[in-house]
């Protein structure tokens, strides 16, 4: 599970988008080399359009592109992004993403039935779909009038991470980063989803505090 917490800027025009984002590659053994497998978790202010935010969960991280062609989502494998809108730390709304048959469906922002670590998806609650993107191939992004727009499929992992140098400041060899650093996951790919929300259908909270989670079907 990965938890940020956005603030959520007042609409000005040339408002600076502020981003969070929280990582983790394979490092725990109950999930490592498994489709449920967190890498990044990001959620940002859409760039396009200062009334949505933009929610992103990547998987199976340190994929090579050798690899790549036949990753795939798992259909019985939920992302839900958590939204808390009232500071309790517990789940006011969820966006629940799941694949079925070369596509990838998004379910939400509603209110759940229960909260913690089992869910469950109401279908009438269903928000936009699209095409699962093939490695290789040009992105394929869905968008609704409503302004909510649905990308899923493999990409190169966004993330950068100074892995040599971190092991040196932690065996005390190093005392800082080097500028530029060397990014251990050059090269390496994720199965990325990417929704996009308006902010006016998360609440009216100037503070969200967000995590995602990946659920097995049981």
């Amino acid at each position: 599970m990965r938890s940020l917490k956005v603030l959520i800027p007042t609409l000005l025009v040339g408002a600076i988008a502020m981003v969070f984002l929280a990582a983790d590659h394979i490092d725990a053994p109950a999930v490592s080399g498994t489709s449920t497998d967190i890498a990044d978790y990001y959620a940002f202010q859409s760039e396009e359009n200062n009334s949505n935010l933009v929610f992103v969960a990547t998987s199976q991280g340190l994929t090579s592109p050798m690899s790549t062609v036949d990753a795939a989502f798992d259909e019985n494998v939920l992302f839900e992004f958590n939204i808390d809108n009232t500071g309790d730390n517990i789940e006011d709304l969820v966006i629940q993403v799941i694949p079925r048959d070369g596509k990838m469906y998004a379910f939400g922002p509603y209110t759940p039935s229960s909260t913690g670590l089992m869910s469950t998806i109401d279908e009438s609650q269903e928000t936009i779909s699209v095409d699962i993107t093939e490695y290789g191939e040009n992105a394929v992004v869905a968008s609704t009038s409503q302004g909510y727009k649905l990308f899923a499929g493999p990409r190169d992992d966004p993330f950068f991470f100074d892995l040599g140098q971190y092991t040196e400041i932690i065996a005390g060899n190093a005392t800082s980063f080097n500028d530029p650093g060397t990014d251990a996951l050059a090269g390496t790919n994720v199965m990325a989803v990417v929704i996009e929300v308006p902010k006016s259908d998360l609440g009216n909270a100037g503070v969200l505090n967000t995590w995602v989670e990946t659920k097995s079907k049981q």
